[in-house]
Parts: structure tokens; sequence; C-alpha cells
């Protein structure tokens, strides 16, 4: 049975199912991580069919839609971020660290391959690691008696990170075959340091990569057909865009936190790229 220790987060936990039925949160769910621990069968992910098996762990985000088909007794846990636990209403989640599991499950949302399949992981460690701690998050969020809201709140932590790297691990393993691995090397380095502007100009990627300064934007145009800094610039909007849709964020926060000047240099930049407005943007979601 689901529980509510934290605002606006649910876990659920089931042992041993043969039947599952369609999930009561879907329209109203940002993210989730979804462990079958035993058991086999298939899961059905926007209209697709894949097969999962004990161990495999899938993530979830906005309009994901699956059910699934328990071949063998299935024993599973779900955790699931609703879509307003992002935004600042509750005085519960105040002492939660709101604004950096978002920016974690922003690095999933913006991958191409956080769906479809069981989650790889670049170790086996890391995929252990993963599993105790949501093994551990559950019991902890669905003892009545006992629960702990410093292991939850920092296992939560964790486990974000660690997809968020894990996704960056299977995006470079996929591209080594089809184009340079240095080029999505780079484009993981910005996604990771999007907040950091210091360390995304063109000096210090090319330090990073061992690159000559004035070499680094062409071989990034070469590999990508789009220049450097309109790469940075149309990934940091594509956080506005996701930050304007989940949050309660102000546009001068946003500006502040991706390193615009202020609101206005953001609205002038937004408007430029996309061709409407902030506000004009805002509108367009209700």
């Amino acid at each position: 049975m689901a529980r509510t220790i934290l605002e606006n987060i649910v876990i659920q936990q089931y042992k041993d199912q043969t039947f599952f039925s369609f999930c009561e949160y879907t329209n109203i769910r940002f993210f989730e991580i979804l462990y079958f621990e035993s058991g086999s069968g298939r899961i059905k992910i926007n209209g697709k069919t894949v097969n999962y098996t004990s161990n495999s762990v899938f993530v979830f985000i906005p309009d994901d839609i699956y059910i699934v088909e328990a071949e063998t007794a299935t024993s599973s846990i779900a955790i699931k971020f609703l879509k307003s636990f992002f935004r600042n209403t509750n005085a519960q989640n105040q002492e939660l660290p709101v604004n950096d599991w978002f920016r974690k499950i922003e690095e999933i949302l913006n991958s191409e391959s956080h769906e479809l399949r069981d989650m790889q992981f670049e170790t086996t460690s890391d995929r252990s690691h993963l599993v105790s701690l949501v093994n551990m998050v559950a019991s902890e969020y669905l003892n009545t008696q006992t629960h702990d809201i410093f292991i939850i709140q920092n296992s939560l932590s964790v486990i974000l990170h660690l997809i968020a790297r894990n996704i960056q691990f299977i995006n470079t393993s996929e591209v080594k075959e089809i184009k340079s691995s240095k080029i999505q090397q780079i484009i993981n380095y910005i996604h990771s340091n999007i907040y950091n502007p210091e360390l995304l100009t063109t000096k210090s990627l090319a330090n990073e990569f061992f690159m000559a300064d004035n070499y680094i934007s062409e071989y990034f145009k070469k590999h990508t057909d789009v220049s450097l800094k309109k790469y940075i610039i149309n990934y940091k909007l594509k956080l506005v865009e996701t930050r304007l849709k989940y949050t309660d964020a102000q546009d001068s926060e946003i500006a502040l936190e991706l390193g615009f000047t202020d609101s206005s240099h953001l609205n002038k930049t937004f408007k430029a790229y996309k061709g409407v407005s902030l506000s004009t943007f805002k509108a367009s979601l209700a």
C-alpha cells in the first residue's frame, strides 16, 4: 500500500503479485523509478512492449504510460515524484533538497536513453548500490513506527545521482559506433555543468578535452552541425521550459540559476530562439 510521509512523493511496494492494475498516479506523476526485485514478464510502455526480469530498473517521465503484465509472481517497488512535489507550495518539503533533486531529474528528462528498456549500469556495483538504496527507502517510508526522514532524504539524493550518472554512461556507450564518443563526452559535460558557466567557456572546455581554444568550437560544429554557443543556449532554454512547466520558480530565479543577466535578458533570449515570450509560453501551459 502507498503512504505519504514526504508530501507528494508516493512509494508503493508489491510482493509476489501476478496482476498489476493501471497506475492511478499516471496523470499527476512527474518522475518514477520502478524496480523489479523478482519475477518476470512484460511491461508495455507508450504502446511498446519490453521484458523485465529480477533486478530490472526502469525510469519514467511525464506522459509515459505503462502497464505491467506479470508472467511469474513479481515483487516490485515504485518511487513516484508527483508533479506538485516541485511546486513550492507545501511547508513539509521546505527542508528537502528539492532544487538539487529537480536538477538531477532534468538531466534524465533531456536524455534520449531513459525509456523503453531495463536501465543499464556502468558497473555492477552501481546497480547493487541503487537496489540497496531503493529497498532502504521503501523500508523506511512504509514503516509507520520508525520512519527516518534523514535516511529517506539522503537515499533519494544518491538514487537520483546514480540514475543521472548512468544515463550519461548509456549515452556515451551508444554513440561510440555512430559518431565520435568525444562529442558525446563534451555534450555530457555541458549537461552536467550547465549551472556552472565558468566551466563552459571555450577555454575551459578546450582544457578539459585537451584541445586548442580555437579548435574546439570548430570541432563541435563539424560533428553536430550546431555551434558550441548555440548548443549551450538551446540546452539552457530546454531547462527553462521544464522549470516553467513543472515548478513555481520565478523568471528572475530561473535567469539567475542559468546564468542570464536578469529576467529581461532571459525573456529576450527565449523569444529570439523560441519565437514566443516567456509569458506567452506560460500561458500555453494553462
